[in-house]
């Protein structure tokens, strides 16, 4: 491991003179022309907004997104709701000994898999199920629970905030469907790593519907998809923002960190190598402890905000409820709410983009659809609790009278201005808050788009030490530079992994059903 960290150093060392060249003569700019021209067709494509009135345009994305989590929902007969408690019972452990001594092999062959996937997976695996679900959580919680809701909640009005709750719901039967493919579809290296993802229930799962041609295509374009989404928004976009926000803290253009941009991402670059090195099992025992620890202090923080104008309570949800069906002075009307509200919702947990389903794969369990209903935790505690702690707490304080945020650097600011007004020194927990969530985030993301490079380029150590050398240098570039254009393309990448991984799960979604009968016929017959 000294040797690797040795050669990333000696890699990244000449990174920091170009990074401080790029500043100062204004390379990053060029780049960014450039880059922005020759792929803004596709940013375009991405992120077009059908417009149904002059007032109301909406991304196109958002309607498979959001029709395909309502159709799982109905599907699986509000698998969201009944199986809400269960999932936390799984979380806490109860069912452990299902997974132990559950099914016999011949029972896990009469489902018609497909050979090369079936075998006991009850000693397989590498991480728990809380772990699985705390490294999927630190690449979803992070700025935009911050950022996104601030700029929803500033153009949508208060009533955003109900449609992004009931997005949130939504997407909890999503997040069950992909990563219980995860699991079902994975494979185990002969050292035990697991490999898993879209790519691979794409591949087998579709190849067993007599569909293998389609899958080859939509397994590759998810990991040409996952290792863009990696280098850009979950690693370039994280520390840039980070950056901006301890900067800003410091003394903004006097800070001592003003046009030192390459310093901080060089640090954040040794950090985030440390710990991906590791592979899962490293990334697991860092987010199983930072996304808590988050989680736990964002929302006693919103609380106190909350219960120290606790005589506002009743009108703040007053404005969410009404502003939901009959806003006033917002464009596009009850309409308009609704899409601001579900565009953050989606945007935020990511469910149906597949990604969460990459690090759920690897947990230790015998039947898939454990994993799929400790899964749909994620989406509740993102949207439904984070975002809506920051909503509550931006609508209490007054601050969104103030008028909204341009852009995410400012949207931060906004809430970290929302919680200084009742805890003066808060904006300091938030700085360190937010380099957190970009430094779990930029880690779980670079697992996700190792895996997709793996399922390109093979599984060999050169083929893995390429990749995370590559993802650290951009944490650097990230930091120094701003490459709006870069980001911008590596955002569609990741809204375009739902166009593959949305098709794979509406086909199999017959076999998750099989899967959910497999595992709570387990669970009834431990109780009987």
């Amino acid at each position: 491991m000294k040797k690797y960290l040795l050669s990333l150093l000696t890699i990244l060392l000449p990174i920091l003179t170009f990074g401080q060249e790029v500043t100062d003569k204004g390379l990053d700019q060029r780049i960014d022309e450039g880059f922005g021209w020759a792929t803004g067709w596709f940013v375009d494509f991405i992120f077009y907004q059908i417009p149904f009135t002059e007032d109301v345009k909406v991304f196109w994305v958002l309607f498979p997104l959001i029709i395909g989590a309502t159709y799982f929902t109905i599907y699986f007969k509000f698998i969201n709701f009944r199986g809400f408690f269960t999932s936390i019972n799984i979380v806490r452990g109860k069912y452990d000994d299902i997974d132990q001594h559950g099914a016999e092999d011949t029972e896990l062959a009469m489902d018609g898999d497909i050979s090369d996937t079936i075998r006991d997976e009850s000693q397989e695996g590498e991480v728990s199920h809380f772990q699985a679900l705390t490294a999927a959580l630190s690449a979803t919680v992070g700025l935009g629970n911050i950022a996104g809701v601030a700029i929803a909640v500033s153009i949508g009005g208060a009533g955003a905030t109900f449609w992004m709750i009931i997005a949130g719901f939504l997407g909890m039967a999503s997040k069950f469907v992909e990563c219980t493919l995860g699991v079902k579809y994975r494979d185990i290296g002969e050292d035990g790593t697991v490999y898993g993802g879209p790519m691979y229930y794409l591949t087998k799962g579709l190849k067993a519907k007599g569909l293998e041609g389609l899958g080859k295509v939509l397994a590759v374009l998810f990991a040409i998809f996952v290792i863009g989404g990696s280098f850009g928004g979950g690693n370039m976009f994280q520390v840039n923002q980070a950056f901006q926000l301890v900067e800003n803290i410091t003394g903004g253009e006097e800070s001592f960190l003003h046009g030192y941009g390459w310093a901080f991402g060089f640090v954040m670059s040794v950090l985030v190598g440390i710990v991906i090195i590791g592979g899962i099992k490293k990334i697991a025992k860092v987010t199983d402890k930072i996304v808590p620890f988050m989680v736990v202090i964002y929302v006693a923080a919103s609380l106190f905000v909350i219960f120290a104008n606790v005589g506002m309570v009743g009108d703040a949800f007053a404005q969410i409820f009404n502003g939901a069906f009959s806003p006033e002075g917002i464009a596009g009307g009850a309409i308009g709410v609704l899409i601001q509200g579900f565009r953050r919702a989606a945007f935020s947990n990511e469910a149906g983009i597949g990604s969460s389903s990459i690090a759920h794969s690897a947990v230790k369990t015998k039947y898939a659809a454990s994993e799929g209903m400790v899964a749909l935790l994620e989406p509740f505690i993102d949207t439904v609790v984070v975002c809506t702690m920051t909503a509550l707490v931006l609508i209490i304080t007054g601050t969104l009278a103030t008028g909204g945020p341009s852009n995410d650097a400012e949207a931060i600011l906004m809430t970290s201005g929302a919680f200084g007004s009742v805890i003066s020194w808060f904006p300091y927990v938030l700085t360190v808050a937010v380099v957190l969530f970009a430094f779990s985030t930029m880690i779980s993301w670079s697992y996700y788009g190792f895996q997709g490079w793996a399922y390109l380029f093979g599984r060999s150590k050169r083929a893995e030490y390429t990749y995370k050398i590559v993802f650290c240098i951009f944490v650097i570039i990230g930091a120094a530079a701003s490459l709006g254009s870069v980001i911008g393309f590596s955002d569609a990448m990741i809204f375009a992994m739902m166009i593959p991984n949305m098709i794979g799960l509406v086909l199999l979604a017959p076999r998750v059903k099989e899967e959910l009968v497999k595992y709570m016929t387990a669970i009834k017959e431990r109780k009987s």
